[in-house]
C-alpha cells in the first residue's frame, strides 16, 4: 500500500470509477462518493479491499460537510461528479441552471473546504476538479454547461493561491469516445467528431484517467487548465 488516500468525488461510474479502479491498482487507499449509499459501497466492493464508499450530493452544499465527517485522511482529491444538460437562452431553465451551477462550482468548493483540515500541507498533495471543453467549444444548448466549466478555471486559480503549497488542477475533458455517455450514441455520432481531431481518432477515459493522475502527483504542476482532447480545437 501506498499510505495515501484519494477521494474520488463521483466514483461510481464512468471516468469517475476508472480513477478510483486506477488509484487502487497502484495501491491507495480510496474513497469514492455517490448519491446512493447502498450502490457506491457495492461499488467500493468490486474495486477492491483498498475501496469504500460515502454517501454524498454535492448539489446540496450545506450537507458536504457531515456526510465527509468519517474520512480522515486525503493525499488527492478528485472532484469528477457532473451531470449533463442541454439548456439554450431562449428556452432557459433557470432551476436546472441553479442546480448545475451549485452542484459544480459551490458544490466542488465546498468539498474542498470540508476535507481541508485533513489534507496535508505539501506539495505532495494535489486537488483536481473537472471542467469539460464546452467552456471553449460551445454548442447549442451548452449555456448552463459552457458557462460552469469556464467557472472552474477562475475556482482553480483562486485555489491553488490560497492553499499552496497544496496544489490544484483542472481537466477539461473534450467527447471521450468509449465514455459509457458517448459510447452509447447511434452509430455515425462519433464518426462527424473523430473528423475534427488532428489524427481521427477521439480521447479515450484511459486518457483522462492518464492525465489526472498526472496533475495528482505531480509535484511541479499547480493552477494549470489541462484539456484532454486529441486537439480538438486545431481543426
Amino acid at each position: 500500500m501506498s499510505g495515501r488516500t484519494i477521494v474520488v468525488v463521483g466514483g461510481t461510474s464512468g471516468i469517475g470509477r476508472e480513477i478510483a479502479a486506477d488509484c487502487v491498482r497502484r495501491g491507495d487507499g480510496v474513497v469514492i462518493t455517490g448519491r446512493d449509499l447502498g450502490r457506491t459501497e457495492a461499488v467500493a466492493a468490486e474495486l477492491g479491499p483498498g475501496a469504500r464508499g460515502v454517501a454524498l450530493d454535492i448539489s446540496e452544499p450545506h450537507t458536504i460537510a457531515d456526510s465527509l465527517s468519517s474520512v480522515d485522511r486525503v493525499d488527492g482529491l478528485v472532484l469528477a461528479a457532473i451531470e449533463r444538460d442541454a439548456n439554450t437562452i431562449r428556452d432557459y431553465d433557470i432551476d436546472r441552471a441553479i442546480r448545475l451551477t451549485t452542484l459544480k462550482l459551490v458544490g466542488y468548493a465546498a468539498t474542498v473546504r470540508a476535507l481541508l483540515d485533513r489534507m496535508p500541507v505539501s506539495a505532495d498533495t494535489g486537488i483536481v476538479l473537472f471542467g469539460g471543453r464546452a467552456k471553449d467549444l460551445p454548442y447549442p444548448g451548452s449555456t448552463t454547461v459552457s458557462t460552469i466549466n469556464g467557472g472552474v478555471t477562475g475556482l482553480i486559480n483562486t485555489l491553488a493561491l490560497e492553499l499552496a503549497p497544496i496544489r490544484v488542477n483542472a481537466l477539461h475533458p473534450g467527447i471521450i469516445g468509449d465514455s459509457p455517455f458517448w459510447a452509447s450514441k447511434p452509430a455515425g455520432v462519433l464518426e462527424q467528431y473523430e473528423r475534427h481531431t488532428p489524427g481521427g481518432q477521439l480521447a479515450t477515459m484511459a486518457d483522462v484517467v492518464d492525465a489526472t493522475q498526472f496533475l495528482l502527483r505531480n509535484r511541479g504542476v499547480s493552477a494549470v487548465n489541462l484539456p484532454v482532447d486529441r486537439g480538438t480545437a486545431l481543426l
